[in-house]
């Protein structure tokens, strides 16, 4: 985790330093969304395959493609950072997705909301000391040596994984017909109607969400007027939040249940992006805060909603299906915020992907007619 923020952060800072254009250092964000096209193929190897063993090969894996950002010196290699980034993407894709099972099969129904919230909370709690290291580290030696503490944290993430007692679940039975295998979550998704009314409120607030992965560094560059390596200290401010939200998420869910949980968290993260159009610390920083509690809550929600609802033969399509519909509007949305950035006002953006994203989530609102206690999911399950 600590690897993956610093990373992903060095990189977007790589391609900007490479080229000087806000526009292509967000494409880093576009082709690390795009990896995720191809989840359900990753989701069925994941329900085919022992969870612990694929989760160790991957990360080792992850950690050779590291080095190859060692031959990325100039912008003419900046096809090579783009594919690295790709293959980090897919390589995350099945991690999660065999996370996510692994967690299914360790813990109790009625504890997957504290889990995932105690997950989120610890995977953003690097985001405070993450975005900054890795950035500081690119600012002081250069991407290479952020490329090679990245390829350490996959070395001890595998080395973790063979020393973890698990006892592994039972692995999906191989069927006649690949392209049910391959689309078996989504069909689960599809004809669950929880899951696929919470899905279509997240993508619809995904076409407007990926513009942030662009117009972070306006907002630092244009608005705050400092240089692109600050972005990791607002990636700081928001970790700070996602921590709170993580802590706090299982408690809300229990309350209010997890589709609105979803919704709140949408409603967040739109109300704070009009702190962003104030060109201050004391407006951007706070409001980086309130979007990471936004962000948690939602994706506390999502996990906790498509793992308790899907059968652990399926979990690990199901997760795949969820990040590939996830993928294809965010992917869109990072695209066409890298395009309008060069033809808008960046603060016009702001407003647009802040008011889309509260009707997404008012949809939620309406759309959660089930007010979830601990006892109904355990009922449900």
């Amino acid at each position: 985790m600590f690897g993956d923020w610093a990373m992903i952060i060095a990189l977007g800072i790589w391609a900007r330093v490479l080229t000087g254009s806000n526009a292509e250092a967000g494409l880093v964000f576009l082709c690390f969304g795009a990896a995720g096209m191809v989840a359900p193929l990753g989701g069925l190897v994941v329900d085919r395959l022992p969870k612990r063993p694929l989760m160790i090969a991957t990360h080792l894996a992850l950690a050779g493609v590291m080095c190859l950002l060692l031959l990325v010196h100039t912008r003419a290699e900046l096809w090579l950072l783009y594919a690295v980034t790709v293959l980090y993407g897919l390589g995350g894709d099945i991690f999660g997705a065999a996370r996510s099972a692994m967690l299914k099969a360790m813990v109790s129904e009625e504890q997957l909301g504290e889990a995932n919230g105690l997950l989120q909370s610890i995977r953003e709690g690097f985001r405070i000391i993450a975005p900054v290291a890795g950035a500081g580290l690119f600012a002081a030696f250069g991407g290479h040596v952020v490329a090679l503490v990245d390829a350490a944290t996959f070395v001890g993430s595998a080395a973790t994984l063979i020393a973890l007692q698990f006892n592994e679940p039972a692995v999906a039975v191989r069927e006649h017909h690949i392209l049910r295998e391959l689309s078996a979550g989504l069909s689960f998704i599809a004809r669950t109607q929880v899951l696929r009314e919470l899905t279509i409120g997240v993508c619809a607030a995904l076409l407007v969400l990926g513009f942030s992965e662009t117009l972070i560094f306006a907002i630092v560059t244009n608005g705050l007027h400092r240089s692109a390596a600050f972005i990791g200290v607002l990636e700081t401010f928001q970790g700070i939040g996602a921590i709170a939200g993580g802590v706090t998420a299982a408690v809300f869910m229990r309350r209010i249940g997890d589709v609105r949980l979803a919704g709140l968290g949408l409603s967040l993260f739109g109300a704070a992006c009009f702190g962003w159009l104030i060109p201050s610390l004391g407006s951007v920083l706070p409001s980086g805060v309130v979007v990471g509690v936004g962000i948690s809550w939602a994706i506390v929600a999502l996990a906790t909603a498509y793992q308790r609802r899907s059968p652990l033969h399926v979990q690990g399509r199901v997760a795949a299906a969820s990040n590939m519909l996830f993928s294809v509007p965010q992917t869109a949305s990072i695209a066409a915020g890298a395009a309008l950035i060069t033809v808008l006002d960046y603060r016009l953006e702001i407003v647009i992907m802040a008011v889309v994203t509260l009707l997404a989530a008012a949809y939620l609102f309406t759309r959660a007619g089930e007010v979830e206690t601990e006892a109904v999911l355990a009922e449900a399950a």
